[in-house]
């Protein structure tokens, strides 16, 4: 059962920012999401918090203008997610244009696993490279920046995840999330650090007098990057990451964007001139993940980084292959999983622990994540990892920190879990394989303790009603253009229809004829259900987002429904 609760705007602020000059929807919906002053919703990136505000960047540029001046040869490991790979790509492109001498190195996860392993350093120490610079990954990897000490290789960690009780004795760690930094924004995704680097280079370098007689380095050129590794990583979009989204899309719409990214936005049906940040997580992330998920993310990297249109658009036809492999890989292990759970009382569980020997492993976080939206419940799914053990993939609700609980969980059975680390909200961990069974049971005693009964009941927020006279083009427009995604969620407003027709699409979809019963005057919208095949009632509740359809030609508003309560 999904509860339906209207989210809440303050009348006062609604009222400051109608004041300000933000049309009365838009003013509230943005004081629904926090926003209290016009200054919040400032785009340009002089707006941007300063560099040096982030803790030991000055030392991190100070150390990377060194390595570039006596030409060291620096070695960026990043990690095989999309957020690591655009990073990756932000890091050789931009240390290139203040002429470093760098290169990249990604770990295949099935080989080496997450982070700056010792296997890692020692595949690493193979180029013989002064200088380790890991981008994404790095504030675990003690063991692993210990051997690269041991071998003489510097290492300098750019990373945005929570650092455990010990952290590495690299020689520079740059991570708002790490013990002490007093940087506003901690939700900056791996490769929003790894610009805050270059930025806080490019100011060091200035201060050296570098440009006397040349032009500095135009690091806005990244900003495509930036912004698909912050929407494809599911960050919050706070004031901070909303900007470097938006600049990164416009330059996307200028058609100023790198080969990679406008290839990968065409072969997905997206017109580049058009993108919005959806496009990125919904079209192009999805892609870009698939090679780390199936393959090696190297050809992910290799695709931001290409030098031409065809290049490009040769690995990204690549890129989108293995998504169409992906997505059938996870198909079949949808359908295992619903058998398996078919047999499983899950009303009565607050967890699902679940596991299928012939899994794959690059999968299991996407199923974890589909059985997670369906049950509301935490959910870890597992794959078998070779050599007697499991690995396992996982994803919360809200109510539930899940590298905490984890954490809960391993403090409470040492031998449990052999490593582990992640987010509040998705988390990675190996168990024995002959362990299964006693991790389902303990991994259930520790969520009950942690969660109620309410916490399992799926809870949709939605902003009201939208008049009838607001259902316009010109108004989804402006809805479309602006940056939502987590943290910032996009309007959904809930109202009651009349259902005017309706009829099957596609064999899959239902498509609908609706009129506002708050109007009886109402024209009758357009309006679409995906996944949808029975047919709604004659009056219906529905949240539903607002949207353009263009079709042959036409261009129309449509409510995509998203949720109808019966």
């Amino acid at each position: 059962m999904t509860s339906i609760t209207q989210r809440n705007a303050p009348a006062a602020i609604v009222q400051s920012l109608q004041s300000s000059g933000i049309s009365p929807l838009m003013s509230r919906l943005l004081s629904a999401r926090g926003v209290s002053d016009i200054a919040q919703t400032s785009i340009q990136l002089s707006a941007l918090l300063p560099p040096q505000q982030l803790t030991h960047n000055q030392s991190m540029a100070k150390l990377l203008a060194e390595a570039i001046k006596t030409n060291k040869k620096l070695l960026v490991v990043g990690d095989y997610d999309a957020d690591g790979a655009t990073a990756t790509a932000v890091a050789v492109k931009g240390l290139r244009l203040f002429g470093a001498n760098v290169d990249f190195l990604v770990p295949n996860r099935f080989e080496y696993g997450y982070g700056l392993t010792p296997e890692i350093v020692k595949l690493a120490a193979t180029q013989a490279p002064d200088v380790i610079v890991t981008v994404d990954n790095g504030i675990a990897s003690v063991d692993g920046v210990a051997v690269a000490n041991a071998m003489g290789i510097q290492v300098l960690i750019t990373d945005h995840h929570l650092p455990g009780s010990q952290t590495p004795e690299a020689a520079c760690i740059v991570n708002p999330n790490q013990h002490g930094c007093t940087f506003p924004s901690k939700n900056l995704a791996g490769v929003g650090v790894m610009f805050y680097c270059l930025l806080g280079l490019r100011a060091e370098l200035r201060e050296q007098g570098a440009y006397q007689s040349s032009v500095e380095p135009n690091l806005t050129e990244l900003l495509d990057l930036v912004a698909l590794g912050t929407v494809a990583d599911l960050v919050k979009l706070d004031e901070n990451n909303r900007i470097l989204v938006e600049q990164g899309l416009r330059r996307i719409r200028a058609g100023a964007c790198s080969h990679g990214v406008a290839a990968l936005l065409k072969i997905a049906g997206r017109e580049p001139a058009k993108a919005m940040a959806q496009d990125l997580g919904f079209y192009v992330g999805p892609r870009l993940n698939a090679a780390g998920r199936l393959d090696d993310m190297t050809l992910g990297i290799q695709c931001l980084l290409a030098d031409t249109e065809k290049d490009a658009v040769m690995l990204a036809q690549q890129l989108h292959d293995l998504n169409k492999q992906r997505r059938s890989i996870e198909a079949d292990m949808q359908e295992s999983a619903n058998i398996s759970l078919d047999d499983i009382a899950i009303a009565d569980q607050y967890s699902i622990s679940i596991y299928e020997p012939d899994w794959h492993q690059g999968v299991i976080g996407i199923l974890a994540s589909r059985i997670k939206e369906r049950h509301h419940r935490p959910v870890i799914a597992f794959a078998d990892g070779g050599s007697g053990l499991l690995k396992g993939s996982g994803r919360s609700i809200a109510g539930l920190h899940l590298r905490d609980a984890l954490d809960l969980l391993s403090k409470h059975q040492p031998d449990l879990i052999l490593k582990f680390g992640g987010h509040a909200m998705a988390a990675g961990l190996t168990i024995k394989a002959e362990d299964f069974n006693l991790f389902k049971l303990s991994f259930e005693t520790v969520v009950r303790s942690l969660l109620t009964e309410a916490d399992l009941e799926a809870v949709l927020e939605v902003d009201g009603s939208l008049s009838a006279n607001d259902m316009t083009y010109a108004i989804a427009q402006t809805l479309e253009n602006q940056v939502w995604g987590q943290g910032f969620p996009p309007p959904l407003f809930y109202d009651e229809f009349e259902v005017v027709n309706q009829r099957i699409l596609a064999e899959k979809h239902l498509k609908l004829g609706l009129r506002a019963l708050s109007s009886q005057s109402a024209a009758v919208i357009d309006a679409i259900y995906f996944n949808q095949t029975e047919f709604l009632d004659s009056q219906i509740q529905a949240a539903y987002q607002l949207q353009t359809n263009s079709y042959n030609g036409t261009q129309k508003v449509q409510l995509n429904i998203r949720h109808v309560n019966v």
